[in-house]
């Protein structure tokens, strides 16, 4: 007979590993695709815009997800987005197409909200109280173990172009056979009437009680796809070897990995707010002085390792943040918030960084980077209600 404590510990460890799926299937699809890509190539322009395919089907799916959420519950939503995720990595190497390659990215995006949605709900309504910051430093955790050995996937390109989606499509296969194992839950019923609980006014007021902790998984959006399928058209430029870009881009990972839950439990101690400003601003000085140092493949990988310490953790400090702002039954609401800015960061983010690659020349990638950290963090630093932190 297993005690309920113990069921909790399973379920907990198995979202933890569901959750990985989302890490593994974007961490290996924006370096391997934007390699394939620029072999070939295809405009840096071009490159990024398909990049946009994952975070416009997260987009998509946003507005739709929330009502089966709470009508059948977690396990449900995550059984499907992790079927949809796995189907639509082994369809990759039927046809090398850049439409199709967006339309079968766009259906991940799907996929991976649903399991990301779902699986983030679901600790954030569980977690005990005063806790938050531990479990979801392990969440982000998760996600960032999952993101940093996507980019490893990239060599066995040099095998065979459809070897990394045949075996990443069966990693995410065997984690999410897990789900099966766990009972089925459905969020706090929402309090009030009808017009206080349709869809838009429980969009105004998660954003009126924590605007603020969205901005954090908005620039992790814009870190995530700008360094992941950007830097590597950017490396492949300066002459960096595919195998060392692949490296640097998962050392910003491990660096997350090293920090991610001692920054949690940090968070739980002195406030998200002083830890987001911390991260940012060391963050944005770090790349700001790494773009000085592009010379050297080691001094970039050391750029990225140790601002991964400080801003691999935004996505899930920016989520506990939002808990600690928002009444319990809109935390779907708020998780859904936080998604759709990621997603919105993770548009702008290849975007405005293909253009910056296609019309300046001279100055480097890393500023760009640099630049966009300070201005998010100017913006937290003087706008920011600090009433809010104390709710």
């Amino acid at each position: 007979m297993v005690t309920a404590d113990k069921y909790e510990q399973r379920r907990f460890w198995i979202l933890v590993l569901i959750v990985s799926i989302s890490g593994f299937s974007q961490g290996m699809l924006l370096p391997l695709i934007s390699v394939i890509f620029e072999t070939d190539g295809v405009s840096s322009t071009l490159n990024g815009l398909n990049a946009t395919g994952l975070y416009i089907g997260t987009l998509l799916i946003s507005p739709f997800i929330e009502q089966p959420l709470r009508r059948f519950g977690y396990k449900p939503i995550i059984i499907v987005g992790g079927a949809v995720v796995f189907t639509a990595l082994l369809m990759f190497p039927l046809w090398q197409n850049v439409m199709f390659w967006f339309v079968l990215r766009l259906l991940i995006g799907v996929g991976d909200h649903c399991l990301h949605y779902s699986t983030q709900t679901w600790l954030t309504s569980t977690a005990k109280q005063g806790n938050i910051g531990k479990s979801m430093a392990i969440y982000g955790l998760a996600f960032g173990v999952g993101f940093a050995v996507g980019p490893l996937m990239v060599p066995m390109v040099k095998v065979s172009q459809s070897l990394p989606f045949i075996v990443s499509s069966a990693l995410c296969l065997f984690a999410w056979l897990f789900v099966f194992f766990i009972r089925n839950e459905k969020p706090e019923v929402l309090k009030g009437d009808s017009k206080e609980t349709n869809s838009f006014s429980r969009y105004k007021l998660s954003f009126k009680y924590a605007w603020v902790a969205f901005l954090p998984p908005f620039v992790y959006g814009i870190l995530e796809t700008s360094l992941n399928a950007l830097f590597p058209v950017y490396a492949l430029r300066k002459d960096f070897d595919v195998s060392m870009v692949s490296i640097i881009l998962a050392s910003f990972s491990i660096g997350a990995i090293v920090t991610q839950i001692p920054i949690g439990i940090l968070g739980d101690k002195i406030g998200r707010r002083k830890v987001i400003l911390i991260g940012m601003l060391v963050g944005a000085i770090l790349f700001a002085v790494g773009s000085q140092f592009e010379h050297s493949e080691i001094l970039v990988l050391a750029t990225f390792l140790v601002s991964g310490m400080f801003l691999g953790s935004l996505f899930s400090l920016g989520i506990t943040y939002m808990a600690d702002l928002t009444p319990k039954e809109l935390l779907p609401t708020g998780n859904l918030l936080c998604g759709i800015f990621f997603s919105l960061g993770s548009l702008f983010g290849p975007f405005i960084g293909g253009l910056y690659l296609q019309l300046v020349d001279t100055v480097s990638f890393l500023l760009f980077i640099s630049i966009m950290l300070f201005i998010i963090y100017f913006i937290i630093l003087l706008l920011g209600n600090k009433r809010l932190e104390a709710r």
